[in-house]
């Protein structure tokens, strides 16, 4: 016998659907706590009991009690075992409404729970699977039902609902399906611990072991088409403490044989994640080191760099447009760049020369380098000289008024 569990926060959904069973004659009922069967006053009782507990979203608890095809039992014998189960779960002061179904190849009662009791009480959720399956066992001994195993006992687990659908999609077993039968054809072969690793690695199978660093091995999963499964997700037989019972092992001849299984599977991924770690710091596009071609390359000025500046300069570079100077140039120059001669002895044209380019270097913005902010003002064809001396005194800084004082009323 098994269960199928569902808890949701609405009556009418599961009501309707069984009672449409009813009408067309596809199930009975079995018993039932409400006074009419009509799913109108039904709703009724059940949101008068639900006002005992307006806070509680999920009060709705439906499970359906399925027995194999050969246990075609009579309407009573699955009442009482449907009670016996209600009974089991905590649900003795609540209301139900039980169900048996004739549209499926095998008996099967639908059971449609109020979690809130009469009075106010709430039959606790937690661990609802688990004593499920302990009630379940327990009914199949007292009324003598052939025996199913319980999950812990079970060699090989079995599909889930996602699984068989997918299966039913691509119309081809599960590789979870195809690990278990592989698996179970090497161990049939009781091969040494080398052969066994071999085995599975010719069939597509990566094995890793959990292994401490004194070899003691605890563990093992196995990786097929791209997934990961633990031996506890296959089943009991699949499990460590199951496989090395079933294989020749030797923990200290084995030992080194189980490391270089766990360093074959675990390169690859280490291998990747120290492509991905290299690809961010050295060159990787969008980064910092890309953009500047190299750790090496000094980094390229910004308009961060320009705020450091201040204003101080641009008043400077004003300054000197105003006398038709080049930034840099201690005093006009010719057409040519070169600094005119003046009393005092002034130097060569050469030496004029590369005191501007010093000076061009002392000054120049960093980021734009022939800033010359009478050409920005007028453009490339005018000379810096005609420069509209009222347009320039727009950027200085004019002092602010004083305020004077009024004098208080005597």
């Amino acid at each position: 016998m098994t269960a199928d569990l569902v808890k949701g926060k609405g009556f009418k959904g599961a009501l309707r659907y069984n009672l449409q069973k009813v009408e067309k004659q596809q199930a009975t009922v079995l018993d039932s706590t409400f006074v009419s069967l009509k799913e109108q006053q039904i709703m009724q009782e059940v949101a008068m009991v639900k006002a005992l507990r307006p806070n509680l979203q999920k009060y709705f608890y439906h499970t359906s009690l399925n027995f194999p095809p050969e246990e075609n039992l009579a309407d009573e014998k699955l009442k009482a075992i449907a009670m016996e189960y209600l009974e089991a779960m905590g649900f003795d002061q609540h209301q139900y409404l039980l169900f048996r179904h004739f549209d499926a190849g095998h008996p099967h009662v639908h059971l449609l729970v109020n979690r809130i009791g009469y009075d106010g009480s709430v039959v606790s959720d937690s661990r609802d699977y688990q004593r499920t399956e302990q009630v379940l066992r327990k009914l199949e001994k007292k009324h003598g039902l052939i025996q199913v195993q319980s999950s812990k006992q079970a060699q090989e687990r079995a599909m889930t609902k996602d699984e068989l659908e997918m299966m039913k999609r691509k119309n081809e077993p599960s590789a979870k399906l195809k690990l278990q039968v592989i698996i179970k054809d090497v161990l049939n072969k009781k091969p040494t611990t080398e052969h066994f690793i071999q085995l599975l690695e010719s069939k597509g199978i990566d094995v890793l072991f959990n292994q401490a660093s004194t070899g003691f091995v605890s563990g093992i999963s196995y990786g097929y088409e791209g997934l990961q499964f633990k031996g506890a997700h296959l089943g009991q037989a699949y499990k460590w403490q199951a496989v090395r019972q079933a294989i020749s092992y030797e923990p200290e001849r084995d030992r080194q044989t189980i490391r270089q299984s766990n360093d074959r599977v675990r390169a690859p991924a280490e291998r990747r994640a120290e492509e991905q770690s290299a690809g961010t710091t050295t060159g990787a596009p969008g980064t910092a080191s890309a953009l500047s071609g190299g750790r090496d390359q000094k980094a390229v000025p910004t308009a961060a760099d320009d705020a450091v500046q201040g204003a101080g300069n641009l008043r400077e570079r004003i300054a000197l447009a105003r006398t038709g100077t080049e930034p840099g140039h201690g005093r006009a120059g010719d057409e040519n760049g070169k600094a005119k001669q003046g009393t005092g002895g002034a130097g060569t044209a050469g030496e004029g020369d590369q005191r501007a380019e010093q000076g061009r270097q002392q000054v120049a913005h960093p980021a734009l380098p022939h800033f010359d902010p009478g050409r920005v003002l007028l453009g490339a064809d005018h000379d810096a000289g005609a420069v509209d001396q009222g347009a320039l005194k727009a950027f200085e800084k004019k002092p602010k008024k004083k305020k004077r004082l009024r004098p208080s009323p005597s």
